[in-house]
């Protein structure tokens, strides 16, 4: 059975919770939040909660849950999906209450503190014995989930890159061809061949292009680049793709980093160049970009030719209606490569679930290829075993989807881990301001630097 509370896909966009929002927790906290403590049914069935975000993905999973039922008659799997802000609300209050699901989508930002405040179980224990390949996983998607204590917690569900999404109409009209873009440079003194595209891709309302005389950067119709927000201290869809293909890392170290590097000047440069585009009129003011219309359908309305965006969204960006909307990877930057962070989800067990078996069980089916082959089939999101990430982009081809923009990363090598660590939501109440405050001209790029030394002395406590 699935329960379904929001149909929000996944987004490091962080709101602000309604009152209507913490009333909800309230309810769903004093009416359902004993699915986790629960006892077996008089019958002996055991019934395991499991938490996701992403809606899209539900049917994908249910079949997983229907397939592991019939083989496992005594258990059953009720899916429940919560919206991305919603989800980690309820499931932060659920911890609180000791009434959390039985096993849930974890995510690498999250994780951490969950593993250091005993919220999730170790399952090294439980690989070792049940025999699990754990090269089966692309490369890095394992490690993601090792805690400061060496233990792993989670197995790897999925992972992502970014790509550079755009309306294949507007990009024919103005001359280009979607091969044109795999082929797109960026520097931080002129922007390159990448800012002759968003400037050309720009036009004003009275349909002068971002590069010809007299374009009027304060009467913006269509933006070159679009963007949701400043994007903190993780910019995933946002400046990390540029900042990381200028050589910038996050960190000293990942997991588990004991400085960040938001002081590097290639970072500050990076963002100086990104925030031009913006006083340029080729990308739209943060307060535009904050307005409450989403990227995607403002990509989809006409006002953004193109969206940095995460492979997580391929399907649903290719659905917009209105015009054709195709991917094409980041562009090559200063280092010579491109640049993305990769990232990817996995399943957690709550540790005070009362089943850990059962939730193992099920943990090890929904990490195995015949889940993920599953999962791979309804072509929303690439799987973490090699075999059905190979088989998600046969599906994406076929439904006309580019995916070797998302899987070029992976093949050449030039994919960042995304940055683990259990002080992620302190460390963005001081880089989310600091960035929004760069983007709306308010403070210098600079200001990244007195930043990165909060955020060092926030580790060092």
């Amino acid at each position: 059975m699935t329960t379904t509370k929001t149909a929000t896909t996944k987004t490091a966009t962080t709101k602000t919770a309604t009152a209507g929002l913490a009333a909800a927790v309230g309810l769903s906290l004093g009416l359902a939040g004993c699915a986790a403590t629960d006892p077996a049914a008089p019958d002996g069935t055991v019934t395991l909660t499991y938490w996701m975000w992403d809606a899209n993905q539900v049917p994908g999973y249910q079949q997983c849950a229907n397939d592991f039922e019939a083989a496992n008659p005594g258990v059953r799997i009720n899916i429940e999906q919560y919206g991305w802000d919603d989800y980690w609300t309820q499931l932060t209050a659920r911890m609180v209450a000791e009434s959390a699901p039985d096993v849930f989508v974890d995510h690498s930002q999250q994780f951490g503190k969950f593993a250091e405040l005993d919220q999730i179980l170790d399952v090294s224990d439980r690989v070792a014995g049940s025999g699990i390949d754990l090269a089966r996983y692309e490369d890095g998607l394992v490690d993601l989930w090792r805690g400061q204590d060496g233990g792993l917690y989670g197995l790897p569900k999925d992972w992502d890159t970014v790509g550079l999404y755009y309306n294949a109409d507007m990009l024919a009209e103005a001359g280009y061809t979607g091969e044109d873009l795999w082929e797109l440079e960026w520097n931080t003194e002129d922007g390159g061949t990448f800012e002759e595209f968003v400037a050309h891709m720009s036009v004003d309302h009275n349909g002068v292009r971002g590069d010809e005389p007299g374009f009027d950067k304060e009467n913006v119709e269509v933006y070159g680049l679009g963007y949701n927000e400043s994007g903190g201290g993780y910019g995933q869809v946002q400046w990390a793709p540029f900042a990381l293909s200028n050589g910038w890392t996050y960190s000293d170290r990942n997991p588990w980093p004991t400085g960040f590097n938001y002081d590097d000047p290639a970072l500050v440069e990076t963002i100086g160049w990104y925030r031009s585009l913006i006083d340029k009129g080729y990308m739209p003011s943060l307060a535009v970009a904050t307005s409450g219309i989403g990227s995607q359908e403002a990509l989809g309305a006409g006002a953004y030719a193109s969206l940095i965006e995460g492979s997580w969204n391929a399907r649903s960006i290719s659905e917009l209606a209105g015009a054709d909307f195709q991917v094409a990877p980041t562009p090559v930057g200063p280092s010579g490569e491109r640049g993305t962070v990769f990232n990817g989800l996995s399943d957690a067990i709550y540790a005070g679930t009362p089943h850990p078996d059962e939730a193992w069980a099920w943990v090890e089916h929904l990490a195995s290829p015949g889940c993920q082959l599953q999962v791979a089939e309804e072509g929303r999101v690439f799987p973490a075993v090699k075999e059905a990430s190979d088989q998600a982009v046969k599906t994406f081809t076929e439904l006309g989807v580019d995916a070797e923009a998302f899987s070029v990363h992976v093949a050449e090598g030039t994919a960042t881990p995304s940055p683990v660590t259990d002080r992620w939501a302190q460390l963005q109440t001081i880089m989310q301001p600091t960035m929004d405050s760069v983007l709306s001209f308010q403070t210098e790029p600079e200001s990244l630097v007195p930043a990165n030394r909060r955020v060092d002395e926030l580790l060092d406590e």
